[in-house]
């Protein structure tokens, strides 16, 4: 199995953080990994060594996450990190894509694969954030914690947000939070904990911290929805405490397009970590489907 530690690459000037893995005859579409608010390719351990087996695996850190650059000046929100999936797709596997992403990563590669066109050769969507045009969406993640515990008003205060994140950045928080966010905690180890950590020491690291509570809403997901025209896989961890995984399925449903698949777990919001091994599954299987069969009926397992 080929692999690279990291591929180097910039976009719009700034460091990303990638990596490749991949067997020497790799089969069907890349694949592309986008990590949740917070995590970054480390949050991928499970998944790449498996995935990789069979196809062309990337991971990347979004622009203000993991080991990418942390620039103040950037705009954080979908529109940003659309744009840098786009690019990494089109500069640095320039074949057709299955886009992965998990929470506001979903988001993302939704996003993205709406946008590449025949590129995006399928969107995976893993607890996926985001609104529809119908629904004012909930806070979800840190911002939901911060919001809940403290408010938003007081949250406008730059030294409250610098107490919330020396608090959040703390490893008894971390681990607090995920063990909140997972219903099995076998995966909740020093490992995941030092790799939400590690970020947050980087240079920057609180100022994309603090745009959380202004990260604009994004482009509804029905009209993504309607723009996507690849093969979509809907993968939930259905007992999601951050969400309303019942209530967000069937909105998903109403709106998700003709050639969409779901899959239902009993796991929390981060499914690809808490239940590896039922997600790398879900994944090959659905992959291999779309080699054989490009057309998917919505069906849930």
């Amino acid at each position: 199995m080929a692999s690279s530690p990291e591929i180097p690459w910039q976009f719009l000037g700034h460091r990303v953080h990638a990596i490749r893995s991949a067997p020497e005859q790799p089969t069907g579409p890349a694949i592309l990994l986008v990590h949740g608010f917070g995590a970054s390719t480390d949050h991928w351990r499970f998944n790449i060594p498996v995935l990789a087996r069979t196809h062309e695996v990337h991971a990347i850190d979004l622009l203000g996450f993991g080991r990418s650059a942390k620039p103040a000046g950037l705009t954080y929100g979908g529109a940003l990190w659309r744009d840098q999936l786009c690019a990494y797709v089109e500069q640095r596997i320039g074949r057709p894509t299955v886009l992965v992403g998990n929470s506001l990563g979903g988001f993302a590669a939704l996003a993205a694969g709406a946008a590449l066109g025949d590129q995006a050769a399928g969107v995976a969507l893993l607890n996926a954030a985001g609104p529809f045009s119908d629904e004012q969406q909930p806070p979800q993640g840190w911002g939901a914690i911060a919001r809940q515990t403290i408010g938003s008003a007081l949250l406008r205060s730059p030294v409250l947000q610098r107490l919330l994140f020396e608090n959040m950045r703390r490893p008894a928080t971390v681990r607090r939070t995920l063990n909140q966010v997972y219903i099995d905690r076998t995966n909740v180890d020093d490992a995941l904990v030092e790799a939400i950590l590690r970020p947050s020491r980087d240079p920057g690291a609180f100022g994309v911290f603090r745009t959380v509570f202004d990260i604009p809403r994004g482009q509804p997901l029905d009209e993504l929805f309607a723009d996507l025209s690849a093969p979509l896989l809907l993968l939930w961890g259905i007992r999601d405490p951050w969400i309303n995984a019942a209530g967000r399925r069937a909105s998903f449903q109403r709106h998700a397009p003709a050639r969409t698949t779901e899959v239902v777990l009993d796991a929390g919001h981060c499914p690809h970590d808490e239940v590896p091994d039922q997600v790398n599954r879900a994944l090959l299987d659905w992959l291999a489907g779309l080699v054989e069969s490009p057309v998917a009926a919505l069906t849930a397992h």
